[in-house]
């Protein structure tokens, strides 16, 4: 059975000091800045206002949340939220998961597009063009939301073109680099 919306993406997210687990869905895109998502078993509607490294502003089911980001890690990303201080453990597989979503996985070897899944700043770009590399090895890395994100490539086969530059913006679904 094919996923919603292509292969739903899957969050679990845990605060200090709740004994709860929040999963967190994708579970369509409805527009631009537009998703149906779904926390625990209750759907909700999400729509993206604005969205930068130094934070998040959303309308979520009617209601306008804003989100500062302080201090991430790899494991723990501290925030404001709504003026309330926050602490989000953060899900243990966020790279393969973002792997998986930016062409890794089942895609196949008739992809040469590598894409970005997220927004972000190129920190680092680790191969150049005419590199072999292998299914797996980091290509670029990224930073989102004060996180460093390694992109990582989605075949064995040849760098035939780098599409980004070291302090470069990235929008979701930018191709980074293409791989034959």
């Amino acid at each position: 059975m094919e996923e919603p919306y292509g292969q739903e993406i899957k969050m679990e997210y845990k605060i200090s000091d709740i004994e709860s687990v929040f999963h967190g869905h994708i579970l369509q895109k409805t527009g631009d800045s537009d998703y149906l998502i779904k926390i625990n078993d209750k759907q909700h509607s999400l729509k993206i206002l604005k969205m930068n490294t130094r934070g998040i502003e959303f309308v979520l089911d009617s209601a306008v949340h804003t989100i500062k980001y302080i201090d991430a890690g790899t494991s723990q990303m501290k925030m404001v939220v709504d003026g309330t201080p926050f602490t989000v453990n953060m899900h243990h597989s966020l790279n393969e998961i973002v792997y998986k979503n930016s062409g890794g996985g089942d895609s196949g070897d008739a992809q040469i597009a590598l894409h970005s899944q997220i927004p972000g700043k190129v920190v680092s770009v680790n191969v150049n063009e005419g590199d072999s590399v292998k299914k797996g090895d980091v290509v670029c890395v990224l930073e989102s939301m004060k996180m460093q994100v390694s992109i990582k490539s989605h075949k064995d086969g040849t760098i035939k073109k780098i599409k980004v530059k070291p302090t470069a913006s990235v929008a979701k679904n930018d191709v980074l680099a293409e791989i034959e």
